[in-house]
């Protein structure tokens, strides 16, 4: 068992709603970890503002400050880096890592999107369930590898796909499970559980 809290850094875009999931669990003693510092590439992300709150540390970076994607992402990794960050969460975070940063972290990079991956990858992953008609669609957390959402996969929850269903109400209900994966993960993570082989992870069982 771990002596101290696993230390996070959370990468985001928008209104970082994991975020707050993954901070509530902490706060509720359901998640043994810490978040260091939340890194985003938009200074008015509302996810910056639900750090401040929580007495974390909040980082904008612009990318126009920066001649390339590997540049912008080193100066991630000497934020991340700066504060001992133990595993990198992206949380709505909308910019595809470098294969440096990728390389740099190695199995030390969660992410969750909404969809049952390998099915409906990228951009609007509720919208190509609807319009691909599937009865069933969910929720993944995975680690992030070079490619985008091809990473091995952690932990999946099914939500079904009603008849009267919008992308707007079925991104909710798939977001409540996106909220409940992802502290578990990171959970299972601190506690030294997961074991990654080629495409498969294994969940260990608990002491």
């Amino acid at each position: 068992m771990r002596s101290s809290p696993l230390v996070l850094g959370v990468l985001a875009s928008g209104r970082g709603s994991n975020l707050q999931a993954i901070l509530d669990a902490i706060d509720a003693g359901r998640c043994p970890a810490r978040v260091a510092v939340v890194v985003s590439d938009r200074k008015d992300a509302p996810a910056l503002e639900r750090a401040r709150q929580a007495g974390t540390r909040a980082v904008h970076l612009d990318p126009r400050a920066y001649p390339d994607r590997p540049a912008f992402d080193g100066a991630i990794a000497t934020i991340l880096d700066g504060v001992g960050v133990e595993l990198v969460c992206l949380a709505g975070y909308m910019r595809v890592l470098s294969a440096e940063l990728v390389r740099r972290y190695r199995s030390r990079i969660l992410n969750v999107h909404p969809a049952l991956l390998p099915a409906f990858r990228g951009l609007d992953a509720q919208r190509q369930a609807l319009q691909h008609g599937v009865k069933v669609a969910g929720a993944t957390v995975h680690f992030v590898d070079e490619g985008v959402d091809t990473g091995p996969i952690v932990l999946q929850a099914a939500v079904p796909v009603l008849d009267d269903d919008t992308e707007a109400t079925l991104a909710a209900r798939i977001l409540a499970e996106e909220h409940r994966l992802y502290p578990e993960a990171i959970r299972l993570y601190a506690e030294g559980r997961l074991e990654v082989a080629g495409r498969r992870v294994s969940v260990r069982a608990g002491a």
